[in-house]
């Protein structure tokens, strides 16, 4: 990235499952603080909750953001879990996402600033779109069996 401010970016990210838990997925996209586009990432990732979702879409909206040279970075997401956990506001009690949410920090730590901002679902509609296409192109997801691998739930 060049030019002036063109290390600041803002990050737009959404997740999402049906029936929570259900197919879920994700969607991110980085955006200039003027709002142009840069980059869009968007994943299916099986059968998952909501929050799980949400916070993978925001690693990968961190991981797309470094991959672009970001210093400064603005994360915007609807939700206001991930948001206030991230802040250290509250408290990470549920222990699937102990490890999504120390990840997001981790990358978080990467960058000169990291500021992280509510936004109501309205103002979110971009990430929320790629995050829906996400669960729409993964086809059929099963609901797990406890005696398989979660990795082996998708089917084509």
């Amino acid at each position: 990235m060049s030019g002036p401010g063109a290390a600041e970016v803002v990050v737009w990210t959404d997740g999402g499952a049906r029936g929570n838990p259900g197919p879920a997925g994700y969607g991110a996209v980085v955006t200039t603080p003027g709002g142009q586009v840069l980059a869009e990432v968007a994943e299916g990732i099986g059968w998952a909750t909501n929050n799980v979702a949400e916070y993978r879409g925001v690693i990968a909206g961190l991981r797309r953001a470094a991959d672009l040279g970001a210093r400064r970075v603005r994360v915007r997401a609807d939700s206001l879990l991930v948001v206030n956990q991230q802040k250290g506001l509250w408290k990470v009690k549920n222990a699937d996402l102990r490890p999504l949410s120390e990840e997001a920090k981790r990358l978080a730590r990467s960058f000169d600033r990291v500021t992280w901002e509510h936004v109501p679902r309205e103002r979110n509609r971009h990430a929320d779109a790629l995050a829906n296409r996400a669960m729409d192109d993964q086809g059929r997801v099963r609901r797990p069996r406890p005696d398989r691998d979660p990795e082996q739930l998708r089917l084509s």
